[in-house]
């Protein structure tokens, strides 16, 4: 899909990327691809190359903290608690989206709102190639587990 024909969000993602000076493209979908399952089934891979983005808010300082996993994976907030320094607590969608600047969903691993502290599923670094939402419910795109090291700053934990 060219640029021009991008969604707001999506372009945003697209922008962040080539800032960072990532070449990846973007893929919009005309389905919703909420799920890691109908994300997997959308681009043709499987469940575990889904890099899903999933945001918590830290209970003592409030700040946004961003944990991206392998679709099949829940996430062990205690691991993450223990990489963080700090108890995690939901975070409700408006919080998302005001530190973010996307909806729940959609949530890119980089060009967001503000800072946010990123940890990264380590089976993640197993996969040739991953996938990501880029801004979206229908946006993702392809990348490395070593580019979204690069592309995030994260911290690769075990996170099961």
């Amino acid at each position: 899909m060219s640029e021009t024909m991008l969604s707001p969000s999506a372009r945003k993602v697209e922008l962040a990327l080539r800032a960072r000076g990532f070449t990846n493209e973007i893929v919009e979908h005309a389905q919703p691809t909420r799920s890691s399952a109908e994300a997997a089934a959308a681009v043709g891979c499987t469940v575990n190359q889904i890099a899903k983005s999933i945001v918590f808010r830290a209970r003592g300082s409030g700040r946004p903290v961003l944990v991206v996993a392998s679709g099949p994976n829940r996430v062990n907030e205690a691991a993450v608690e223990a990489a963080l320094g700090e108890k995690l607590g939901k975070a409700d969608a408006s919080f998302v989206r005001e530190r973010t600047g996307f909806v729940i969903g959609g949530v890119p691993p980089l060009g967001h709102a503000q800072p946010l502290t990123t940890f990264i599923d380590a089976d993640l670094m197993e996969l040739g190639e991953i996938w990501a939402a880029a801004g979206t419910p229908n946006a993702v795109f392809k990348l490395t587990p070593e580019e979204l090291v690069r592309m995030t700053g994260g911290q690769v934990i075990s996170i099961k």
